[in-house]
């Protein structure tokens, strides 16, 4: 583990009521109170938890008793976040309303191989009505359609980085997001010309047409996806931990249930908009056409425009930081650098020590910090903790291998089932409506209780649990694929058009399970990024965390001999037992972190900027906390100027 992660984060600056150095505790600018109190103090044994806090004017923090007894709840969530879900639900259903039509338009032609046309000019099924229509446009075959449809999923999911990027440094969350919604709608319109029938009649002019649309469709895609998640989440008044009295009972208003809930919610516009394009958009190729097909998410995504534009002026929007990347990576490698031996054994005790955050810091430093310092202590440690959330996501690839089981093995088992008149690719809908039955439910009751009964039911304990409920759905694959295989005769005759009398919605059970898995792990990850990430590089984080997505595509082409018979039942048991294992080991190496997870997310505010901001105000804190002098008698043990 890197430098320390299994260790508690200490806080070493004083929250962002002082960091201008005018240590005033009485002005009100609301990212001013807005933090917690720095756990240093805490950890020093020089102030309790309440006492600490006092020192940023609240009067309303729980006590330690308070902290252990009362239930937590989230705060209430403002319409305008609910605007943002909508802008994600939009292009959610563009992007799958499109994907999934791409393997027809690219795989199946007009004509089958004895010459009988099967599709029309626009590429709807000659027959749509019966059970064999087949929609069909270039007919350029598996390979091609296979390749392309892969380096989709690897382009949508490498082009975060960059959007995160551009959003941190220049242009900010709101019009990295505006610009990307529309280079994303240029993308889809170029689409839709290349489905065009006369553009389709020379399938390879066509071919280069749809390359391009889908290159400029996932750079939009791709740079929308790192921001939109983190914008939805900065709408939220930027409160601590503090008791409010509900209904005649005190609670303690948590901002971590908060974020739970907000992106349980946002999972669920999420799935609203992929169920919506998935099933819509293959009846609109199978009785209308492909431009159909692309032109009616274009439409629907065209809707997110004016409400951007619209809801602007209510929303908050955060500047960009300028070049925060560089510092970031400077200061993990300078951190790193600290406790390397010839011994390597060695060198990784003296990382988990977690000495070389501490050795880093301005205050350490001195007169010996580099040029490029322009931060402060608690700046320093939200690095950490954003280093450390990236470790976490480093996991997450080999969860998304049980996830990846639907893109087309499943639909594959289900073809062999006996299927009563059900398409076998209807059964992959059954993953968001799901989501869309389950989200409710756990954000409404299941949590509730949990909190109620004081189970700790923390970020860390989620993603092991999305493990293991991965782990259980390849399990339930692994055996009904058994039971295929034997009831079909297959292990006899090996017959390659075997066909099981199994009914085809024995398989709802693995879909059911994966999406349990997906609350678990894939919101929880959205809600790791966003709390674990300093202010300033919440893009860039949440891009770290689409990135291993396209690492998971990677991944899963290594499974690509056992996607045949028959070996299926060695592909889904492999999965089950590398997710099974993967769990165990993902919590024991991040056991500490989870014991730390309340500390982690009440470290205070940092700054980064100007020399400044970048005063070590922690040790007047500290100075001041020893002598009972308020914060502003302190001494100034720093220059002014540095």
């Amino acid at each position: 583990m890197p430098v320390g992660e299994e260790s508690v984060i200490q806080a070493t600056t004083l929250d962002r009521a002082f960091a201008d150095g005018s240590g005033d505790p009485e002005r009100k600018h609301p990212e001013a109170h807005g933090t917690t109190p720095p756990a240093y103090l805490l950890s020093e044994g020089k102030a309790t938890l309440q006492e600490s806090y006092l020192a940023t004017d609240r009067d309303d923090f729980p006590t330690e008793e308070q902290m252990r007894t009362l239930r937590r709840v989230p705060q209430k969530i403002p319409l305008k976040i609910f605007t943002i879900g909508f802008v994600e639900l939009c292009e959610r259903m563009s992007y799958y309303g499109t994907v999934v039509v791409y393997s027809n338009f690219i795989n199946k032609g007009q004509f089958n191989a004895a010459g009988e046309r099967t599709a029309t000019r626009t590429g709807a099924a000659v027959n749509p009505s019966s059970d064999e229509a087949q929609p069909g446009a270039l007919g350029l075959g598996k390979q091609i359609a296979f390749s392309l449809t892969t380096f989709n999923s690897f382009w949508v999911y490498v082009c975060p980085l960059f959007g995160a990027w551009i959003a941190d440094k220049y242009l900010g969350r709101y019009k990295t997001i505006f610009y990307s919604v529309l280079i994303a709608e240029i993308g889809h319109t170029i689409l839709v010309v290349s489905s065009a029938p006369s553009v389709m009649d020379k399938p390879h002019t066509s071919l280069g047409v749809f390359i391009l649309g889908l290159l400029i469709t996932g750079f939009g895609t791709g740079t929308f996806k790192p921001n939109i998640s983190p914008l939805i989440m900065e709408q939220l008044p930027e409160e601590p931990l503090h008791v409010v009295e509900e209904k005649g009972e005190l609670v303690i208003v948590d901002p971590a249930i908060t974020a739970t809930r907000v992106y349980n919610w946002f999972y669920w516009f999420i799935n609203w908009g992929a169920l919506a394009g998935q099933l819509g958009m293959v009846f609109a190729e199978r009785y209308v056409g492909f431009y159909c097909a692309f032109l009616i998410p274009l439409i629907f995504f065209l809707l997110a425009v004016p409400v951007l534009i619209v809801c602007k002026k209510q929303y908050k929007l955060t500047p960009p930081s300028g070049s925060v990347l560089g510092p970031a990576v400077k200061l993990f490698c300078k951190a790193l650098g600290h406790g390397v031996t010839a011994n390597p054994i060695q060198t990784i005790k003296n990382w988990k020590k977690g000495d070389g955050w501490e050795l880093v810091k301005p205050s350490h430093l001195g007169a010996n910090k580099p040029s490029w310092y322009n931060f402060d202590d608690a700046w320093v440690d939200e690095v950490r903790r954003g280093w450390g959330a990236c470790g976490v996501f480093m996991w997450v690839p080999i969860y998304w291998l049980a996830y990846r089981q639907m893109d087309n093995n499943l639909t594959s088992m289900c073809a062999t089932m006996a299927l009563h008149g059900t398409p076998n690719d209807l059964l992959q809908n059954m993953d968001p409506i799901t989501l869309i039955v389950l989200v409710p439910i756990f954000d409404l009751y299941i949590y509730p209780f949990l909190r109620k009964h004081k189970i700790n039911f923390s970020p860390i304990k989620k993603i092991t649990a999305g493990f293991i409920f991965g782990g259980l759905a390849m399990l339930w694959a692994t055996i009904l694929q058994h039971y295929v295989y034997k009831t079909s005769g297959y292990y006899d005759t090996k017959d390659p058009d075997y066909k099981s009398p199994i009914n085809v919605w024995a398989v709802t059970g693995v879909y059911v399970l994966v999406a349990i898995s997906e609350i678990f792990a894939s919101v929880t990850t959205l809600e790791y990024a966003y709390t674990k990430a300093p202010k300033n590089m919440r893009s860039l984080v949440m891009g770290v965390q689409c990135f291993t997505t396209a690492f998971s595509a990677a991944l899963a082409q290594a499974f690509t001999p056992l996607t045949n018979d028959p070996h299926l039942v060695w592909n889904y048991a492999s999965v089950t037992i590398i997710s099974f294992v993967v769990g165990i080991l993902f919590y024991a190496a991040y056991y500490k972190t989870d014991q730390a997870d309340q500390e982690l997310n009440m470290l205070p505010t940092g700054q980064f900027g100007n020399a400044t901001q970048s005063e070590d105000v922690e040790r007047r804190l500290s100075v001041a906390n020893e002598k009972k002098l308020t914060p502003e008698a302190a001494p100034e043990t720093v220059p002014e100027k540095i």
